[in-house]
Protein backbone atom coordinates (compact mmCIF):
# COMPACT_ATOMS: atom_id res chain seq x y z
CA UNK A 1 0.00 0.00 0.00
CA UNK A 2 1.22 3.52 -0.77
CA UNK A 3 2.19 5.67 1.80
CA UNK A 4 -0.57 8.10 1.16
CA UNK A 5 -3.35 5.81 1.35
CA UNK A 6 -3.19 5.11 5.14
CA UNK A 7 -5.91 7.00 6.93
CA UNK A 8 -4.36 8.45 10.07
CA UNK A 9 -7.51 8.61 12.49
CA UNK A 10 -7.41 8.99 16.41
CA UNK A 11 -4.81 6.17 17.65
CA UNK A 12 -5.89 2.56 18.75
CA UNK A 13 -2.78 1.64 20.96
CA UNK A 14 -4.18 2.26 24.41
CA UNK A 15 -5.80 1.53 27.32
CA UNK A 16 -9.33 2.89 27.53
CA UNK A 17 -9.89 4.61 30.88
CA UNK A 18 -12.07 3.54 33.39
CA UNK A 19 -12.95 6.22 35.89
CA UNK A 20 -13.43 5.09 39.66
CA UNK A 21 -16.74 5.80 41.31
CA UNK A 22 -17.52 9.31 41.97
CA UNK A 23 -14.24 10.31 40.17
CA UNK A 24 -13.80 14.21 39.30
CA UNK A 25 -14.24 14.83 35.43
CA UNK A 26 -10.73 15.38 33.82
CA UNK A 27 -8.69 15.24 37.01
CA UNK A 28 -5.06 15.06 36.76
CA UNK A 29 -5.08 11.16 35.99
CA UNK A 30 -7.77 11.24 33.31
CA UNK A 31 -5.08 14.38 31.58
CA UNK A 32 -2.68 12.46 31.74
CA UNK A 33 -4.53 9.71 29.90
CA UNK A 34 -5.19 11.94 27.22
CA UNK A 35 -1.95 13.79 26.73
CA UNK A 36 -0.06 10.62 26.75
CA UNK A 37 -2.72 9.37 23.80
CA UNK A 38 -1.91 12.82 22.00
CA UNK A 39 1.78 12.29 22.43
CA UNK A 40 1.56 8.47 20.66
CA UNK A 41 -0.39 10.10 18.19
CA UNK A 42 2.00 13.50 17.58
CA UNK A 43 4.66 10.54 17.04
CA UNK A 44 2.70 8.17 14.94
CA UNK A 45 2.11 11.24 12.58
CA UNK A 46 5.55 12.20 13.02
CA UNK A 47 7.16 9.13 11.71
CA UNK A 48 4.69 8.69 8.74
CA UNK A 49 6.22 12.16 7.54
CA UNK A 50 9.90 10.92 8.07
CA UNK A 51 8.79 7.67 5.48
CA UNK A 52 7.42 9.89 3.22
CA UNK A 53 10.38 12.12 2.72
CA UNK A 54 12.55 8.71 2.19
CA UNK A 55 9.38 7.59 -0.28
CA UNK A 56 9.35 10.55 -1.98
CA UNK A 57 13.10 10.91 -2.41
CA UNK A 58 13.70 6.88 -3.15
CA UNK A 59 10.81 6.84 -5.66
CA UNK A 60 11.82 9.81 -8.07
CA UNK A 61 12.38 8.34 -11.45
CA UNK A 62 12.26 10.94 -14.30
CA UNK A 63 10.32 8.53 -16.39
CA UNK A 64 10.82 8.76 -19.92
CA UNK A 65 7.35 8.09 -20.35
CA UNK A 66 4.63 10.41 -20.32
CA UNK A 67 2.29 8.59 -18.72
CA UNK A 68 4.63 6.88 -16.50
CA UNK A 69 5.82 10.24 -15.16
CA UNK A 70 2.21 11.33 -14.92
CA UNK A 71 1.08 8.35 -12.62
CA UNK A 72 4.53 9.26 -10.54
CA UNK A 73 3.59 12.58 -10.04
CA UNK A 74 -0.20 11.82 -9.35
CA UNK A 75 1.25 9.53 -6.69
CA UNK A 76 3.12 12.17 -4.87
CA UNK A 77 0.56 14.88 -5.08
CA UNK A 78 -1.56 12.80 -2.91
CA UNK A 79 1.11 11.59 -0.26
CA UNK A 80 1.46 15.64 -0.23
CA UNK A 81 -1.94 16.37 0.19
CA UNK A 82 -1.91 13.61 2.98
CA UNK A 83 0.84 15.20 4.24
CA UNK A 84 -0.61 18.71 4.38
CA UNK A 85 -4.00 17.50 6.45
CA UNK A 86 -1.46 15.40 8.70
CA UNK A 87 0.27 18.57 9.40
CA UNK A 88 -3.16 20.62 10.11
CA UNK A 89 -3.92 17.58 12.39
CA UNK A 90 -0.72 17.91 14.36
CA UNK A 91 -1.38 21.54 14.82
CA UNK A 92 -4.56 20.87 16.48
CA UNK A 93 -2.90 18.03 18.59
CA UNK A 94 -0.61 20.57 19.68
CA UNK A 95 -3.43 23.03 20.32
CA UNK A 96 -5.52 20.36 22.15
CA UNK A 97 -2.21 19.83 23.87
CA UNK A 98 -1.70 23.37 25.32
CA UNK A 99 -5.66 23.37 26.50
CA UNK A 100 -4.68 20.32 28.89
CA UNK A 101 -1.73 22.16 30.01
CA UNK A 102 -3.92 24.63 30.73
CA UNK A 103 -6.60 23.19 32.59
CA UNK A 104 -8.76 23.93 29.80
CA UNK A 105 -9.76 20.42 28.10
CA UNK A 106 -12.81 17.82 27.68
CA UNK A 107 -15.20 20.66 27.84
CA UNK A 108 -17.52 21.51 25.14
CA UNK A 109 -16.40 24.84 23.85
CA UNK A 110 -20.39 25.69 22.36
CA UNK A 111 -21.91 25.11 25.23
CA UNK A 112 -19.45 24.03 28.82
CA UNK A 113 -20.70 20.65 29.13
CA UNK A 114 -18.51 17.63 29.51
CA UNK A 115 -17.59 16.01 26.01
CA UNK A 116 -16.90 12.83 27.90
CA UNK A 117 -13.85 10.09 28.05
CA UNK A 118 -15.25 7.72 25.09
CA UNK A 119 -15.78 10.27 22.60
CA UNK A 120 -12.43 12.18 23.80
CA UNK A 121 -10.64 8.36 23.50
CA UNK A 122 -12.40 8.11 19.94
CA UNK A 123 -11.11 11.66 19.32
CA UNK A 124 -9.34 13.52 21.36
CA UNK A 125 -8.64 16.57 19.78
CA UNK A 126 -12.51 17.00 19.91
CA UNK A 127 -13.72 20.59 21.07
CA UNK A 128 -17.61 20.07 20.92
CA UNK A 129 -19.52 17.78 22.87
CA UNK A 130 -21.84 15.30 20.73
CA UNK A 131 -25.09 17.16 20.92
CA UNK A 132 -23.55 20.74 19.55
CA UNK A 133 -20.94 18.68 16.82
CA UNK A 134 -24.28 17.53 15.84
CA UNK A 135 -25.93 20.87 15.75
CA UNK A 136 -23.05 22.49 13.67
CA UNK A 137 -22.76 20.04 11.32
CA UNK A 138 -26.76 20.19 10.64
CA UNK A 139 -26.17 24.25 10.18
CA UNK A 140 -23.04 23.36 7.54
CA UNK A 141 -25.41 20.91 5.46
CA UNK A 142 -28.51 23.70 5.71
CA UNK A 143 -25.83 26.36 4.33
CA UNK A 144 -24.02 23.92 1.62
CA UNK A 145 -20.61 24.83 3.25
Amino acid sequence: MPVAEKKMDAPKKFTPYEPAAGEEYMNEKQLEHFRKILLGWKQELMEEVDRTVRHLQEEANNYADPADRATQEEGFNLELRTRDRERKLLKKINETLDNIDDDDYGFCEACGVEIGIRRLEARPTATLCVDCKTLAELKEKQLGG
